[in-house]
């Protein structure tokens, strides 16, 4: 059995198991079916984690992390967990894809955030072909061309100005006029020329041909359209908690929940459930921020260590 479960690769999960590893637990496995490092990796620029005064892209940013955080004897498995569920006896039991079960005397559950869906007619249809969420992933594809980037927060500004360094021409399209941004991110937009600000608009539909997308078309308050021709558009409009792991059979949840699906915790992350920790984007109240999720892995990986040791 394992001492610890910790399930997420991200700065939660990796924070995690090298604190609780080198507090002294010894079977500590951290469940992450891809390459550690998180949603993080998509990111186009970290340049506010204290301590690394080097603007460095999510990836690069989170590629050391790894090997610090496993030199204490963190484990990574490359497997998915479908479910965890509380036994008898007090112990977890982690249902992995393809029917194998481990099980685990405590679990921190570090799954995070995915990006939300805009919901606009053409989204799903072109997505891939036109439609992103990852600016850093896809902004090459784009280079010299026009685009759109849709959403008024952090995200959205902060890609916008990356891929404006790629692309002739952004259009930032906003279903407000006013942004949920840093007043420095927002200052930084408006004064960028290459930024176009589409504001008080909702997208009515994404349209293409078999080639891929051609454009959005988007409506303002009064009834006009607007038909913005690009080959691009990049969704930046929020995070949906990734959840479904502790759905049990019969639809609850192991543990409380908010009304938004995000796992209720105490300043030590801990859940309802005893030896059940929560830590970074899954939480309630969570800043989305690197510092932040590491902080709360770092904090779940000790409250983890005393539950299994006391």
């Amino acid at each position: 059995m394992l001492d610890l479960a910790i399930i997420g690769g991200g700065p939660a999960g990796l924070s995690a198991g090298m604190y609780a590893t080198r507090g002294g637990l010894k079977n500590v496995v951290m469940f992450e079916k891809g390459l550690p490092g998180g949603q993080i990796t998509s990111s186009s620029e970290i340049e506010n984690y204290p301590g690394s005064p080097q603007i460095l892209s999510g990836l690069d940013f989170m590629a050391s992390w790894p090997e610090q955080c496993m030199r204490f004897g963190l484990k990574h498995a490359m497997d998915e967990v479908s479910r965890v569920s509380k036994k008898a006896d007090g112990s977890f039991e982690l249902s992995l894809l393809g029917g194998k079960v481990e099980n685990a005397k405590s679990v921190i559950i570090a799954t995070g955030s995915t990006p939300k869906k805009a919901n606009f007619e053409g989204e799903v249809e072109f997505f891939g072909k036109g439609v992103s969420t990852c600016a850093t992933c896809d902004g090459f594809f784009y280079k010299n061309k026009e685009v759109i980037a849709l959403g008024g927060g952090d995200t959205a500004l902060e890609e916008a100005l990356y891929l404006s360094h790629i692309c002739s021409k952004v259009y930032l399209v906003h279903r407000r006029d006013s942004f949920r941004a840093s007043p420095s991110t927002i200052e930084k937009v408006k004064n960028n020329p290459k930024i176009e600000l589409v504001l008080n608009v909702t997208v009515k539909k994404a349209y293409g041909d078999k080639m891929g997308l051609n454009g959005l078309i988007v409506v303002d308050k009064e009834g006009k359209e607007r038909d913005i021709a690009v080959p691009g558009v990049f969704v930046f409009v929020g995070m949906n908690v990734n959840n479904a792991i502790l759905k049990q059979e019969d639809g609850s949840f192991l543990c409380d929940m908010d009304d938004n699906g995000n796992v209720i915790v105490d300043l030590n992350m801990k859940t309802s459930i005893a030896g059940l920790f929560a830590a970074g984007d899954i939480r309630i109240h969570a800043s989305k921020q690197v510092v932040c999720a590491a902080g709360d892995g770092a904090t779940a990986g000790i409250q983890a260590l005393e539950y299994v040791n006391h």
